[in-house]
């Protein structure tokens, strides 16, 4: 029972009146529980525990050029946050200057392209690789061999949805929303098909980066 108080009616009379306080119910969904004002970065950097201040900087504008199109904002936002490394030691970020053509998203889109047309391959059937526009742009892979690309679709990065396969590519899994929402939902949805909610409760970021680097 709520506690009780009193109230006067339009003909001064009193009445008793219950107070009835209402609980917000969690959500199934982790991400419906997300603050207001928090990015999905934001979201990433805690329920990582991430406490390195530094911040990586980036040509963004150099990568972008060699590339030959603008990258998701989110994305460039994890890059500099968290630089080269993997979250829960499964999902590794491509991004420039990484130090390898594995890793590096520059090196690798350009390295994937050349081999894509000099073999006339159907791997990635029915699409294929960037860089022709409403191509597959490969921004992170995983330790078991799972690739995430990005369908470059449309004009605005921001609004590319991510796909994924493993390395048959024999089937495709598309998730619509930014780039760090994919992220935050592999770490925190255990119905996610690639979620490693489902084998851990804490979350990190390891990085590939020295301390001097």
């Amino acid at each position: 029972m709520g506690p009780y108080g009193r109230g006067r009616d339009f003909d001064d009379s009193v009445r008793t009146v219950a107070l009835v306080a209402e609980r917000e119910v969690p959500s199934a969904d982790p991400a419906a529980d997300r603050g207001k004002v928090t990015s999905w970065v934001d979201d990433i950097v805690a329920v990582t525990g991430w406490d390195t201040p530094r911040a990586r900087t980036v040509d963004w504008a150099a990568a972008e050029a060699r590339i030959g199109t603008a990258l998701p904002g989110d994305y460039k936002q994890l890059a500099e946050v968290f630089g080269y490394g993997a979250f829960d030691g499964y999902l590794g970020l491509h991004l420039p200057g990484a130090g390898s053509r594995s890793g590096d998203i520059v090196l690798h889109a350009e390295w994937l392209g050349e081999w894509a047309g000099a073999h006339s391959s159907n791997l990635w059937k029915p699409y294929e690789v960037y860089p022709a526009p409403g191509r597959l742009l490969q921004w992170v892979a995983s330790e078991t061999a799972d690739q995430f690309y990005w369908l470059t679709e449309g004009p605005d990065p921001d609004m590319w949805p991510a796909l994924a396969s493993d390395e048959t590519h024999g089937s495709w899994e598309r998730f619509d929303g930014t780039t760090a929402e994919f992220v935050h939902r592999v770490l925190t949805d255990r119905q996610h098909p690639f979620s490693t909610a489902q084998y851990f409760d804490t979350h990190w970021f390891e990085s590939y980066e020295s301390e001097e680097g």
